[in-house]
């Protein structure tokens, strides 16, 4: 034993002499060492070793409690949008049958749908991905390593492989682009989810879709960040089509019955009454957390949020010590967006490589939640709007209207709802823009690039609707909060 701990020192004595060395001479391994293979380190990777930097990549995933685990891409991949979208797409495909009738179609009087046969196809195409984002390293000579990620110094990786063989990398930069991981969830993985069916809170509108019985506890309010009034009503509609809310509800156990169903213990938090139901299937989905403790942040000296966790980043991604960067969900204030990291990725690596001096603008970043009625925005929420330029500083026009495909199939359209938030005075930039409704994120697309050319209420008013549209609505919108007049649209 005594042989074996001096062969050890020996060895740790050895690599750092290497670190040492290599350091001290200016010769490193790679240009740039990414710790992270999500959609941002992935992006950022590529780019960087197209521009002619050696570029490696470490991504290791940790087995869950269960057992389960994901392949490379990071969550929007294997747990968040992709498989969230496909899901989402099952359940509307589920009502457009339902719609079919009205518009002539001879459906059967019962429809059911078959999980096994959706989560297969899912899954199928998840893993096409996985492997394809692989073949993409390969091709653009990117060294893909299954390492699991820390930081001995500024300049030194230390990769640790699922047997526990260690690997120490040095690189002239580092950058952290890393996934938080859903807190309380961590074992209801993708493949844990799609086998056994767990309802996911944050996909309980298209569980509802599919035929599922689904409750959703929310402690205080629903989609928070986002504007309230549009928030409100996406849960509405939700409400209608039948997924259950409990509000004002904070969980309190969690218990296993002999029938095999798990009953929930939950207290009101306005009457603080304390209130029991039985579920198949429970997922915490309270909020993500960094798992910035196991990258050795701390030896670093790298500033992190104490409150969240994140770390600490500037305008050009850097952090608090040299040649380490970071961008992504792992940075603190960044918004929590796959298009977000790969955009910030891929300008990080321009500057790394000198060929560029661009940073990241985070304004007016568009995002869509796929609710079964869609919620697209881009901007400030009316909340937001108000704090920063005052009630009287800003004007919101708004207008309550009916999808053309939504008025032979008879369906209730009261929560479709468009909101322009400008400045008041002036040309009245426009400062937010939100939309419910079909297709959300499609519609809100064109509008985050009229916003990021600085649009104003007057280009909003010149621009011509493509007709019959949902999206020609948004520049039809005329009717003010402050006039009180029914924003209802009754027509052209």
């Amino acid at each position: 034993m005594a042989a074996l701990c001096t062969v050890r020192r020996r060895w740790r004595r050895l690599k750092c002499l290497q670190i040492f060395t290599r350091n001290l001479t200016g010769s490193y391994d790679y240009d740039l060492v990414v710790i992270g293979g999500g959609s941002g380190g992935l992006a950022c990777s590529k780019e960087a070793a197209q521009l002619g930097q050696k570029v490696a990549v470490l991504d290791h995933v940790e087995p869950s409690a269960k057992g389960t685990k994901w392949g490379l891409g990071g969550t929007c991949v294997n747990v968040g949008c992709i498989p969230k979208k496909l899901m989402h797409q099952a359940a509307l495909l589920g009502t457009a049958v339902k719609d079919a009738k009205k518009y002539g179609w001879q459906m059967p009087e019962t429809l059911r749908h078959d999980w096994a046969t959706m989560a297969e196809a899912v899954q199928n195409h998840v893993r096409s991905l996985n492997w394809g984002h692989r073949v993409q390293l390969q091709d653009k000579k990117v060294k893909y390593m299954n390492l699991k990620g820390s930081l001995l110094d500024e300049h030194t990786v230390r990769g640790l492989s699922k047997a526990g063989k260690e690997t120490v990398l040095t690189a002239k930069n580092i950058v952290i682009a890393t996934d938080p991981w859903s807190c309380g969830a961590r074992h209801h993985q993708r493949r844990h989810l799609l086998a056994e069916q767990v309802p996911r809170k944050n996909c309980a509108g298209f569980l509802t879709g599919i035929g599922l019985d689904t409750t959703v506890m929310v402690r205080s309010v629903a989609l928070r960040g986002f504007d309230r009034q549009m928030a409100g009503l996406v849960t509405d509609y939700m409400e209608a089509y039948g997924t259950r809310f409990v509000w004002r509800s904070v969980p309190k156990r969690v218990d296993r019955l002999p029938s095999g169903t798990l009953q929930v213990t939950w207290s009101d938090t306005g009457t603080g009454r304390e209130h029991k139901d039985t579920y198949d299937s429970v997922l915490w989905a309270v909020g993500r957390a960094p798992e910035t403790k196991a990258l050795g942040l701390d030896k670093l000296g790298v500033q992190l949020n104490q409150e969240t966790g994140k770390i600490v980043v500037g305008p050009d991604e850097s952090t608090s010590v040299p040649n380490v960067y970071a961008f992504g969900d792992i940075g603190e204030g960044r918004p929590e967006l796959t298009p977000t990291a790969i955009r910030a990725g891929k300008l990080l690596a321009h500057r790394l490589a000198g060929q560029s001096t661009d940073l990241m603008n985070y304004d007016n970043v568009a995002t869509t939640v796929f609710t079964p009625l869609e919620y697209g925005c881009v901007g400030l929420s009316e909340e937001e709007a108000e704090r920063r330029r005052g009630k009287d500083g800003i004007e919101v026009f708004h207008a309550f209207y009916k999808p053309l495909e939504f008025t032979v199939a008879e369906r209730d359209a009261s929560q479709c709802c468009i909101k322009v938030i400008c400045e008041r005075g002036g040309d009245q930039k426009i400062l937010g823009l939100h939309f419910t409704g079909p297709n959300a994120g499609e519609v809100i697309q064109g509008f985050s690039m009229s916003l990021q050319c600085g649009a104003t209420y007057r280009h909003l008013l010149q621009t011509v609707g493509i007709h019959p549209t949902c999206a020609e609505e948004v520049v039809k919108t005329h009717i003010t909060k402050r006039s009180g007049l029914d924003p209802t649209v009754t027509g052209c």
